[in-house]
C-alpha cells in the first residue's frame, strides 16, 4: 500500500460527505506541492461545492496530516514558469485564489504542518483557517527570486497588518505556529490530534444553520472589507431581505415557538 501511495498521480480530489464538502490536495511524496493540473482543478472543484445545494460547508486540506501544501510545485518551474509560459502559469493561480475569494459558501482551511508559498495564498482566501500546533507558515518567493502578483497580497493584507506582510515577503522567513497566530495567519491553533474533530465540529455547527442567512452574512462582511469606500449595499440590502423572504425564516420562527432545532432547507 505504502508502494502505490508514493508512486500516484499527484491529484486534486473534491468528496462530499453530508452537508461537508472536502477539497484535498494530494501529493504527499512532494508535502502536497500543487502542480499545473492541480491548480487548474481547483475552480472546478469548489463549482461542484457551490453547485450541490447538499453542501453548506467547503473544507480545503492537504492529504496526510504532514502539510496542508508546500505551495507551487517547483520542479515544474523551469518549463511553466519561465517566459510567456509564466503568464498562463500565473492566470491559473489566480482563477484559484479567485475561486476560493468568490465562493458562496463558507470555506474552511484545516492546515496539518506545512503551510507554504501557494498553499498559504489558498489559506489565506479562506474564510477560517484553523491549524495544528506543529504548523509552519512562509511565503518565500523572495528566496526563489519571484515578484509576489499584486493580486495574491490582498487576502494576505485582509489577515495581517501591513508591517506583518512585509515581513512575510522580505523575509521569505518560515514562521512557528504561535507566530503565525499571533499575526492573524491563522484563526485558531489545536494540537494536532484535536484538529479533525475540531474542523468538523465547526462545520457541523456552520451547517445546522440557514444557509441564506449564513451566505448573507459572508457576502457582506466581504464587500465591506473589500470595498470599505463605498461598498454596494443595494446587494447587500437585497441578500438580508431575502433571508426574511425565505422559507428558512417562516421555520427559524416555528421552531422556536415549538422548542426544537430547525431543519433549514436554504430557500
Amino acid at each position: 500500500m505504502a508502494e502505490a501511495a508514493e508512486t500516484a498521480s499527484p491529484s486534486l480530489k473534491f468528496r462530499k460527505e453530508g452537508a461537508i464538502g472536502w477539497i484535498t490536495a494530494d501529493n504527499p511524496a512532494r508535502m502536497n506541492a500543487l502542480t499545473a493540473a492541480m491548480w487548474e482543478a481547483i475552480p472546478r472543484a469548489i463549482g461542484e461545492a457551490v453547485a450541490d445545494p447538499e453542501v453548506r460547508v467547503i473544507i480545503l486540506r492537504g492529504a496526510g496530516d504532514t502539510a496542508f501544501s508546500a505551495g507551487a510545485d517547483i520542479s515544474e518551474f523551469e518549463n511553466s514558469r519561465t517566459g510567456d509560459a509564466a503568464k498562463i502559469y500565473d492566470a491559473l493561480n489566480d482563477a484559484a485564489f479567485n475561486a476560493i475569494t468568490g465562493c458562496p459558501k463558507p470555506t474552511i482551511a484545516m492546515i496539518h504542518g506545512f503551510c507554504l508559498g501557494g498553499g498559504l495564498g489558498l489559506a489565506l482566501c479562506c474564510d477560517m483557517r484553523i491549524a495544528d500546533d506543529a504548523s509552519q507558515f512562509a511565503i518565500p518567493a523572495a528566496k526563489l527570486g519571484l515578484g509576489y502578483n499584486a493580486r495574491w497580497v490582498r487576502p494576505i493584507l485582509a489577515a495581517v497588518p501591513v508591517s506583518r506582510a512585509k515581513e512575510l515577503l522580505f523575509t521569505g522567513r518560515r514562521f512557528r505556529s504561535a507566530d503565525a497566530e499571533a499575526m492573524g495567519l491563522v484563526s485558531q491553533l489545536m494540537p494536532k490530534a484535536e484538529l479533525e474533530p475540531t474542523v468538523r465540529a465547526l462545520a457541523a455547527e456552520i451547517a445546522a444553520n440557514a444557509p441564506l442567512s449564513v451566505a448573507a452574512a459572508k457576502q457582506v462582511i466581504d464587500e465591506i472589507s473589500r470595498h470599505p469606500e463605498n461598498p454596494d449595499m443595494d446587494r447587500l440590502d437585497a441578500a438580508v431581505a431575502a433571508c426574511f423572504e425565505s422559507e428558512d425564516y417562516a421555520e427559524g420562527r416555528r421552531a422556536f415557538l415549538e422548542k426544537r432545532k430547525p431543519q433549514f432547507k436554504g430557500r
